[in-house]
């Protein structure tokens, strides 16, 4: 606790330091004493004099991060020493207090904690469901988890009939009196089709986030959704949802994949026998006062650009299940890890770098939005943002906000970076914490690592540490640093 203590000093003492700024530059003049016009900015990025210095550079960093790296070992501890890291809860404050360690010994110019305030949703006891189906001999248990931020059923719990919709829309379409009094169950499947398993999420994230809020306009007392994930198991998967502006608030729970095939079909098969199949749903989740948690800061001045800065991050918190290691401890190892692994191969940046892990990102993007409003309030330049919150999987592109332009100017130096794996920097977002320095022009970047098995584990018990391989994460930190390093030496 001192160490942290320590930090939050540091902050108020960063404060003060940003009331300073630093301006250098140069007025050249023409001959006829008017003033010159500044040299148009390259189509294509400034990169080394000597790219064979380049590629050896990047080279060392992807062999210290096979060979030695750190990347692994901080997860585990993170995993297992704080364990799953709900804003709020003590797991997240233990988090804070490791990462704080993490990055202080690393011999950066400073390291210090951010103040937060954070919603503090609690699942409580375990949640308990079942269908009743005529001809069957007992209750049918469903695996199933309330979303985060969903209200409790009390303890007589929420019971009636089921009925089935494909998709928002055709709850939107429904009769209300058709709905009313009944149990809503999204079953919307993901599209197998799509190569990035990201789309098929954003396909599907609609009756999540907004389902309980829908069927509750239409009467109903309770939802269910079909788990976000392309796996078929008995996992269920629990995310944010919101209730909105809605008087009326219903509990919101995830089945299983299982599950929601087996109910899906016995609801049709009931259907033919002019019956409708019984659901009980027991939830105890509540809302605390909001409290308060911490960003962790870590900062490493640059030579010739000391208030320009490159922002490297991932959030510290993850849901109550499982352990939060794909999502996202993977990506604050890859934050870490990326700065140490330049400072181990002796590179001086000239732009100051900032690693930044993020509380609250799962549900409410609070840390996001201090640090974003905090560094527009001290007027430093938030040079580039870069986000890893994608899992652990094998690095395998860039995403970035830039222009088309920019980013086909940004396309040589895929020369550097294929040899280990990432082969495209394109269009597409970044991450939710980093976004919320767009409005400052900040260029945006997120590591795409492999995504076919991440909804296997994201948001579910099953997101545990022995789901990562050590190569893996230790490749996406050196790819997270070898961008890091060509964005400092383009403007050199």
């Amino acid at each position: 606790m001192k160490n942290i203590k320590t930090g939050i000093l540091g902050f108020y003492r960063g404060i003060m330091g940003c009331l300073f700024t630093l301006v250098t530059g140069l007025l050249i003049l023409n001959p006829d004493g008017t003033r010159a016009q500044a040299p148009q900015r390259p189509q294509a990025p400034q990169i080394a004099q000597n790219q064979e210095d380049e590629a050896k550079l990047i080279r060392q960093v992807f062999d210290s991060a096979l060979v030695s790296g750190r990347s692994y070992p901080m997860l585990r501890d993170l995993c297992k020493k704080a364990g799953h890291r709900l804003s709020g809860s003590a797991g997240a404050a233990k988090a804070v207090e490791l990462m704080f360690a993490y990055l202080s010994e690393l011999g950066l110019d400073s390291v210090w904690l951010q103040p937060v305030q954070v919603p503090r949703w609690v699942r409580g006891e375990a949640e308990k469901g079942s269908v009743r189906v005529d001809g069957l001999a007992s209750d049918y248990r469903l695996r199933l988890l309330a979303l985060g931020g969903s209200v409790g059923t009390g303890s007589q719990g929420v019971h009636g009939e089921v009925l089935e919709f494909g998709n928002l829309e055709e709850l939107e379409k429904a009769d209300s009196l058709q709905v009313r009094g009944r149990v809503v169950f999204l079953n919307k499947p993901f599209d197998q089709r799509p190569v990035n398993s990201m789309a098929a999420y954003g396909g599907c994230i609609d009756i999540r986030f907004d389902g309980a809020r829908l069927a509750a306009s239409k009467g109903a007392i309770g939802v269910m959704i079909r788990s976000l994930t392309h796996r078929l198991d008995s996992f269920p998967h629990t995310g944010s949802m919101q209730y909105g502006d809605a008087k009326v608030r219903i509990p919101a729970v995830a089945i299983s994949t299982e599950d929601a095939e087996w109910l899906s079909q016995t609801l049709l098969s009931q259907k033919r026998q002019g019956k409708r199949p019984r659901v009980s749903l027991y939830t105890n989740c509540y809302e605390l006062p909001d409290t308060l948690s911490y960003n962790v800061i870590g900062d490493w001045h640059g030579s010739r650009r000391p208030r320009e800065w490159m922002v490297v991050g991932g959030h510290l918190d993850s849901w109550d299940v499982g352990e939060g290691a794909h999502d996202d401890g993977a990506g604050c190892a890859h934050a870490v890890e990326a700065i140490r692994l330049l400072k181990a191969v002796g590179y001086q940046p000239a732009s100051s770098l900032r690693v930044v892990l993020f509380m609250n990102e799962e549900n409410g993007a609070r840390g996001a939005k201090v640090y974003a409003d905090w560094s527009a309030s001290v007027g430093e330049k938030q040079k580039v943002g870069l986000e890893s919150d994608r899992g652990g999987f094998a690095p395998r592109e860039f995403s970035s906000e830039s222009s088309l332009e920019r980013i086909k100017a940004l396309q040589p130096w895929l020369r550097f970076l294929d040899p280990y794996g990432v082969y495209a920097i394109r269009k597409g977002g970044s991450g939710v914490d980093v976004g919320f320095l767009r409005p400052q022009g900040t260029e945006l970047f997120g590591l795409i690592p492999e995504s076919q098995r991440y909804f296997d584990y994201h948001h579910a018990a099953t997101d545990v540490f022995e789901s990562v391989n050590r190569r893996e994460l230790e490749l996406g930190s050196a790819s997270m640093a070898a961008l890091l390093y060509l964005l400092d030496q383009e403007s050199r």
